[in-house]
């Protein structure tokens, strides 16, 4: 008994040592599974909508999927957001549409690449987290102006029309346009086409569960194609070149172009909104699953390395996209090889069945991105914000609204400036009270902050009350009171004191130092 002792310790020794190898081994197969069977469900979804935003883009198919087999092998690869898939996204579409008509293909090369480099330059300096301090109603408007100049330019689209170059005259030629299908002046093929698509994505929902596993989008497509081949409509489709040459690497013309001011400011808004966009979107998908949260400085380096490599190859922006994410939490991925993997199956695609796309109709694609722009609008945020915060539904509107009818970068740019306003007159907010019976003691109450920007109307207050009778002052509801205010403060009751020792009476005066003995109730009176 005693010899089988050292032997029993060994084994057990033994089994402590495996059993955490075999652990891990089966963890990770058991992963890998999950991460397998994610990662089609994210090619299924991403496939049509590479392809949808290339072509709304006014590029080449294939620049679509060049993105996004890059956010899959390149992206997908690096730390930041472990389920967060990127690619091509429609909320960059009408940028980069405006991109190419001013600096062309080469020049959109460049502007991509320079955006990589800012954004690794961020990442690296530690920046990600500031882009969590951008106004989430200037980000949503940004949405919702992407997605009105979304909707009005693909319904040109799928009307078989040519959709003006700004977006207000998008929006008021629309009418016409679509009056111009409805009356049979023009073929209503493409229009029933796009409608077809749309009205297959939203019924989808509807669909059994086990069904539901095929994305609607990607169904849309396949029964637009179907449908066109079949009963041999006039739709056009895509047309295919190959992916090798779709690619251009910039040269030295392009580059020449550094000090144009178009150029510049492309790459800023690139830069800027593509950030924004994937760090709020890295939010919303870490309250979608339970796993490791993101690191968003990693997440900004990740998407800048993938934006300077999309650039090099000459491809489209690329951003993480909540609806690919969002499907890849949904179909139970674990770790970062499901979105590496759909990034593969994309390439495997792209080399070996390029031929496919060219029974893709356009107006099946116009349908899906009418669909994703719509979505983009948050109609029911408005509303709820209207109700309990004015101010920012104003923010999320206006910048919609120039987006709309100026520029991208400049609605931005204008959203920003209204949000910064709207702060500072948030922090300035200084409510005065006035109670005066006409007999006892005439009582003012200050609250909220009272700084410089508010003191001509605290002292037309103050200067009105009546100096015949005593005062008092209630300070108890101010969260700040500057040096402007308080040097005011105390020179109005230094020359309302010249009355009495009573005839000022003020109640907790906020400090600048550390409270002492007797400080803080009174200022040229007493207490």
């Amino acid at each position: 008994m005693p010899s089988s002792l050292p032997r029993l310790r060994h084994d057990l020794r033994q089994h402590l040592r495996r059993t955490p190898r075999q652990d891990r081994r089966r963890d990770l197969t058991h992963d890998l599974r999950h991460d397998f069977a994610a990662s089609l469900v994210v090619f299924l979804v991403a496939l049509p909508l590479c392809i949808g935003v290339a072509v709304a883009s006014g590029v080449p198919a294939e620049l679509g999927l060049i993105t996004g087999i890059v956010g899959g092998l390149v992206t997908g690869l690096m730390r930041g957001s472990s389920l967060q898939v990127s690619g091509p996204a429609a909320g960059l579409t009408v940028l980069v549409f405006e991109a190419v008509r001013t600096l062309g293909l080469p020049g959109l090369g460049v502007a991509v690449l320079l955006a990589g480099l800012l954004q690794v330059a961020m990442g690296l300096l530690g920046w990600g987290r500031w882009f969590r301090a951008i106004s989430l109603s200037v980000v949503e408007g940004m949405l919702a102006g992407i997605g009105l100049v979304i909707v009005a330019g693909q319904l040109y689209a799928a009307a078989g029309a040519t959709a003006p170059a700004s977006g207000l005259a998008r929006l008021a030629g629309l009418p016409g346009a679509l009056w111009r299908v409805l009356s049979g002046a023009a073929t209503q093929a493409p229009l029933a086409v796009a409608a077809g698509t749309v009205l297959v994505i939203v019924g989808w929902r509807y669909a059994p569960r086990r069904v539901r596993a095929v994305p609607g989008a990607l169904v849309g497509v396949l029964l637009a194609a179907l449908a066109t081949a079949l009963l041999g409509l006039p739709v056009a489709t895509v047309r295919v070149d190959g992916v090798p040459a779709a690619v251009r690497l910039p040269g030295a013309e392009a580059f020449a172009a550094l000090g144009d001011v178009a150029l510049l400011g492309t790459v800023l808004a690139i830069a800027l909104i593509a950030s924004a966009e994937s760090l709020f979107g890295a939010a919303a998908v870490d309250r979608l699953h339970d796993g490791p949260r993101t690191d968003y400085d990693k997440e900004l380096l990740a998407q800048g390395l993938g934006n300077t490599v999309c650039g090099l190859l000459g491809a489209l922006p690329m951003t993480a996209v909540v609806v690919r994410s969002a499907a890849n939490v949904r179909a139970g991925a674990r770790t970062r090889a499901s979105r590496v993997l759909h990034g593969l199956w994309l390439l495997l695609f792209a080399v070996l069945l390029p031929g496919t796309l060219e029974y893709v109709p356009l107006a099946a694609l116009a349908g899906i991105l009418v669909h994703a722009g719509w979505k983009l609008i948050p109609f029911k945020g408005v509303v709820a914000l209207w109700r309990g915060h004015r101010g920012e539904a104003f923010v999320l509107v206006v910048t919609a609204l120039a987006i709309v009818t100026v520029s991208m970068l400049e609605g931005v740019l204008i959203g920003l400036a209204l949000s910064v306003g709207k702060a500072a007159w948030d922090a300035s907010h200084l409510r005065v009270d006035r109670t005066d019976d006409g007999l006892g003691p005439a009582r003012v109450t200050l609250s909220g902050n009272a700084n410089f920007l508010r003191l001509p109307k605290m002292l037309d207050v103050l200067e009105a009350l009546p100096r015949d009778r005593p005062l008092e002052l209630d300070l108890s509801g101010l969260h700040h009171l500057d040096h402007a205010c308080r040097a005011a403060l105390e020179g109005w009751a230094a020359r309302h004191s010249t009355a009495g020792p009573e005839a000022v009476r003020l109640h907790a005066l906020p400090e600048p130092r550390p409270a002492r003995p007797g400080d803080g109730e009174q200022v040229g009176a007493a207490p």
